[in-house]
């Protein structure tokens, strides 16, 4: 068995990406930051498929290119239509924010 806050890292540098269970529709991965954000002034994803995210612990703020921004604490979820773009407004700098991202 396995738990999505086991082996969280200690230091974060980057942002870290985990896929937990792929097929050929669907991927499920765990990212874990600490105080990461995308380029201010870019740094927009602009991904070809849909994407539901979860906010499992800690907090983050995405920015969407039409101007608004979703806090996001956790429990909190919401469904990224594709080629929405979007990007990592703020995460927590002092504790990990857990998400589970589901591609589809």
């Amino acid at each position: 068995m396995n738990n999505l806050f086991d082996d969280l890292p200690a230091a974060l540098d980057d942002e870290v990406f985990e896929v937990l269970a792929r097929d050929d529709h669907v991927t499920i991965e765990r990212i874990v930051s600490r105080g990461q954000a995308s380029p201010a002034g870019g740094g927009w994803y602009d991904q070809a498929h849909d994407e539901w995210i979860l906010v499992l612990k800690g907090e983050a703020r995405l920015a969407f290119e039409r101007g608004d921004e979703v806090p996001l604490g956790p429990g909190d979820h919401l469904v990224i239509p594709a080629h929405r773009r979007h990007r990592v407004a703020w995460t927590t700098p002092d504790t990990e924010t857990v998400w589970l991202a589901v591609h589809y």
